[in-house]
């Protein structure tokens, strides 16, 4: 790495609120994990965590290696970063990047941007759930980061990157995160398959408690997703929190109040699937509008992703496992596009109006951002998927998938049976 004389451009305080971001979001991929184990079957809990756990590992690894250079390394035609940063080589610990984060190491904007390239692959986990190969697993996540992730961030947040250069807004990764894995996991749950017995009797949370502590952890680190990603402690990042918070909150009770008229019961799983669904519909909005505005599209991406779910599970009979293409992806999008109605420069100076405060054409220009994210992450998982399937098999065995892929795959249970502990 580089030495510098000096640290003057090094600002502490944003320094320090970056450390505390960065180990934020850090925390929401065990909670990753938390929420989606509790929403499946007991039989499949310690395969979510591995998938989890591993992913975390080989993709902190990727990114060092050469994926941080991939993406914001010096630009390539608009397309690609080179690979002048590969293994961190040049990233100065004392002085900023200054065309990323001008007032925070160089080494903490990259550990902060690891963490977004760690649960981005992740999140389709959610999808696959119950029923693909762990070997699968490792060459999907490691080839959807290479293909899809990686050019994505470059395409929108690296210095040339040519949908930056055509001013697509992306806060905190509505489109390069939370559309593109929302569509990836359509086209994964494609891909595999309905589970075996599909259908309601399979749907049933092992422990609802666990799932409820994810979502919870989640919907606090996601505070250092969002306001982290102004890249400094100030106004724009307190903006930033409020917004987050309100959005998840309107869409946590859209979710409820539709349920509850739909099935007559009120219920916690969709209390906090709201949640999470607005916490991924105000990320790409989150910097760049008013907490009014942030209450409006909380209530849309509420009742997008309730009926995205209802259209794409019900309706079509996608098994989407836990919904990340409507929880994930539908918020991603109407966010997305939001930012092309709701922006203002009172808000955030470096940021653009929307439709509302005088600048129609950046709608059309959020649409073009959405598109290309959305075309490339169902499009190249499904490329994707279909090369490993050829290669080694996808998907488990009936046999693997009844017994369950904890024991079946990995020769762990979650929990120990009743019998034993009953010896104890």
């Amino acid at each position: 790495m580089c030495s510098y004389d000096n640290d003057l451009a090094i600002d502490t305080g944003d320094t320090a609120w970056m450390l505390i971001a960065s180990s934020l979001v850090l925390l929401m991929i065990p909670s990753l994990g938390l929420f989606e184990a509790g929403l499946l079957r007991k039989k499949n809990t310690v395969s979510i965590f591995m998938q989890i756990f591993f992913g975390m590992a080989l993709l902190s690894v990727m990114w060092f290696t050469f994926g941080f250079s991939l993406s914001f390394g010096p630009d390539t035609a608009g397309l690609a970063g080179n690979l002048q940063w590969t293994f961190l080589k040049g990233i100065p610990w004392n002085a900023s990047l200054e065309q990323y984060a001008p007032t925070i190491p160089g080494v903490l904007f990259v550990k902060f941007e690891m963490m977004f390239a760690v649960i981005t692959p992740l999140l389709l986990t959610g999808a696959i759930a119950e029923r693909m190969k762990f070997s699968a697993f490792v060459l999907f996540i490691a080839a959807w980061s290479v293909l899809i992730y990686y050019p994505l961030v470059h395409w929108i947040w690296g210095e040339g990157g040519w949908l930056r250069e055509l001013g697509v807004k992306d806060f905190a990764g509505g489109i390069v995160i939370h559309t593109s894995a929302g569509m990836g996991a359509l086209a994964a749950a494609l891909i595999l398959g309905r589970r075996k017995d599909y259908g309601p009797s399979i749907m049933v949370p092992h422990s609802i408690p666990l799932a409820v502590l994810g979502s919870s952890l989640l919907w606090l680190g996601w505070f250092g997703f969002n306001a982290g990603s102004a890249l400094a402690s100030g106004g724009v990042a307190g903006n930033t929190v409020i917004n987050t918070h309100m959005a998840s909150a309107v869409s946590a009770l859209i979710w409820v109040g539709l349920s509850w008229m739909r099935t007559g019961k009120p219920s916690v799983i969709a209390a906090i699937n709201g949640a999470i669904a607005g916490l991924a519909g105000i990320t790409p909005a989150s910097g760049y509008v008013s907490v009014e505005s942030a209450f409006v599209i909380g209530i849309a991406v509420g009742l997008g992703s309730y009926l995205g779910v209802l259209f794409l599970k019900d309706r079509l009979r996608i098994d989407d496992a836990l919904d990340v293409s409507s929880i994930h992806g539908i918020p991603g999008i109407i966010g997305s596009l939001a930012v092309g109605i709701f922006a203002s420069l009172a808000i955030n100076p470096n940021g653009v109006n929307g439709l509302l405060y005088g600048n129609p054409q950046q709608l059309l220009i959020q649409a073009i951002g959405v598109a290309v994210a959305g075309v490339l992450g169902f499009g190249g998982t499904y490329i994707i998927m279909k090369v490993i399937n050829l290669l080694i098999g996808v998907r488990v065995s009936p046999k693997v998938e009844e017994a369950g892929l904890d024991i079946e795959e990995h020769a762990e249970r979650a929990y120990s049976d009743e019998d034993e502990l009953g010896k104890l």
